[in-house]
């Protein structure tokens, strides 16, 4: 009898640390998960009341998280995604079987317009190419994929800061290290803002030589259901071979094939929730 208590003390302790190491585990992602899900920066306390997770617990899974780059403080203290969260999410994103699903979808599009095109995702102040297709002309303007280029020059940039609130995006642009990449680049910030403004009401943006001289592009978003998008779907080529009006008389499609992408990430987003 002594030895049959025994050893069930022996397994209820293996099961008590099993349990605490699986909750352990879970906290540490749901904090990661609910992180990157909000919309803004949010709070250690704030964290803990959505997770019922006592605030000691919080501070100390936040301390570790930021020691390994998943979680990061802003200048207020408050949570938000280190450079290792954002990093997983593009690898997911690259490795994704929905991968091919995007890229058979830009591989038609850059054959109706005969230019490179792909899709962008902002990353701090900066734009990243997450997929891309290049157009088959000899002359073409190589910009690799995760090449990282400065919002306020990239038809992508405004785009993503129009889906902002506006007192938001003015924030944003007064803070802004603004530079000139090229002759056309606005570093007027009233001028830039007027730029944003115009994108938020037509939801299309463009870049008039604004980032490498000779080269025109423009965006559309990327539909996220009933949150603000957080994609654009871009095309950009050389003027030697098309002016920006002539690349904006392919506008419809673009739009049409940004709805087919959407498609594509909701399917990937529910399987990701599911699993």
């Amino acid at each position: 009898m002594a030895l049959q208590k025994s050893v069930w003390w022996v397994y209820r302790t293996h099961m008590d640390i099993e349990k605490k190491k699986g909750s352990s585990v879970e906290r540490v992602l749901q904090l990661v998960e609910t992180v990157a899900k909000s919309p803004r920066p949010i709070s250690a306390g704030d964290l803990a009341a959505m997770l019922d997770i006592p605030k000691p617990s919080v501070h100390r899974l936040l301390q570790q998280l930021q020691q390994t780059g998943f979680l990061q403080l802003d200048l207020q203290g408050k949570v938000i995604c280190g450079q290792r969260t954002h990093q997983l999410a593009l690898n997911l994103w690259q490795t994704s079987h929905y991968r091919i699903e995007r890229q058979a979808v830009l591989q038609s599009l850059a054959s109706e317009i005969g230019e490179t095109v792909g899709i962008a995702v902002m990353h701090d102040l900066d734009i990243v190419y997450i997929d891309r297709v290049l157009s088959n002309w000899p002359l073409q303007i190589y910009l690799p994929e995760g090449m990282q280029i400065p919002i306020w020059a990239s038809a992508s940039g405004k785009l993503l800061l129009a889906q902002l609130p506006p007192e938001q995006y003015a924030r944003v642009v007064d803070k802004l290290s603004v530079y000139a990449l090229t002759t056309n680049t606005q570093t007027d910030r009233q001028q830039l803002l007027a730029t944003i403004a115009r994108a938020k009401a037509e939801q299309l943006s463009v870049d008039n030589e604004e980032f490498i001289s000779g080269m025109v592009a423009f965006a559309v978003p990327i539909p996220n259901g009933d949150g603000a998008p957080f994609a654009t779907l871009f095309t950009h080529g050389p003027t030697v071979r098309k002016s920006l009006d002539e690349l904006l008389t392919y506008a419809p499609a673009m739009r049409r094939a940004a709805d087919e992408l959407a498609v594509v990430f909701q399917k990937q987003g529910a399987e990701a929730f599911s699993h």
